[in-house]
């Protein structure tokens, strides 16, 4: 029988750097504040998938969903969106948001839709990711919680 998949809080800031980064995901705007909201599975130095908020009263930026090379395959990432998904919704999250250039089918099976990103509230446009690290060209998605 399988272990249970745990999953923790704040993960160090280089081992998010470095997935990121392995991963082709921007990680440059990424400081030790950002990962108040940040969980993973793996260990401390390596870890084998990771997802982060960032939190602006009733909406929130969903970021930086990785699940390394080694560790796909195994549920972590859809784990990982649920947990994430529960943990915005106990902090009165009710618009979840993201960017995306490579898994917008992912999460539209996970209930996101596609919207303009002209519809993006104030608070998530002046975002880094919104406003320059991710490109125009990406799929820009909410989901109501």
């Amino acid at each position: 029988m399988p272990e249970p998949l745990m999953i923790r809080e704040r993960p160090p800031r280089s081992s998010v750097v470095a997935l990121l980064e392995a991963e082709g995901l921007p990680a440059s705007d990424l400081t030790e504040a950002h990962l108040e909201h940040f969980f993973f599975t793996g260990s401390d130095g390596a870890p084998s998938a990771l997802v982060g908020l960032q939190i602006y009263g009733p909406d929130a930026l969903l970021r930086s969903l990785v699940v390394s090379c080694a560790a796909r395959s195994q549920g972590l990432g859809s784990a990982l969106v649920l947990y994430i998904e529960e943990y915005a919704a106990a902090h009165q999250v009710s618009s979840l948001y993201l960017l995306t250039t490579t898994a917008e089918a992912y999460f539209e099976h996970r209930g996101y839709r596609r919207i303009d990103r002209a519809q993006a509230p104030s608070s998530i446009q002046s975002t880094r990711e919104f406003a320059s690290l991710c490109p125009a060209s990406s799929a820009f998605m909410v989901k109501q919680l």
